[in-house]
């Protein structure tokens, strides 16, 4: 064990290989754009892309809604029922939660 620790200390004090092991620590471990920095950041873009796919697809779904609200005048009255809980004269509404 002590002759692997004394052949790794020769290595490592070579002014060379001493060099590049503090500039490996410091760009690592200690730079402002270190590797924890740069992993929180990669899943903080892969966590906003899978938001933008939602928010994507759920505007999608809104623009197929509102064109179909634009173009049938059931579909409005349909949309207000569901939605606004609109009735029409004489009529009553129920409405159940869960």
């Amino acid at each position: 064990m002590k002759k692997k620790l004394l052949a790794l200390w020769r290595i490592v004090k070579n002014k060379y290989v001493a060099a590049t092991l503090i500039f490996l620590l410091i760009f690592l471990f200690l730079g402002e754009n270190n590797v924890m920095v740069t992993n929180r950041l990669q899943r903080e873009v892969s966590e906003m892309k899978r938001e933008m796919a939602i928010i994507r697809s759920g505007i999608e779904s809104d623009s197929i809604s509102a064109v179909s609200l634009f173009n049938n005048p059931d579909a409005i009255e349909a949309y207000g029922r569901e939605n606004y809980y609109m009735k029409r004269q004489n009529e009553d509404i129920f409405i159940i939660k869960d």
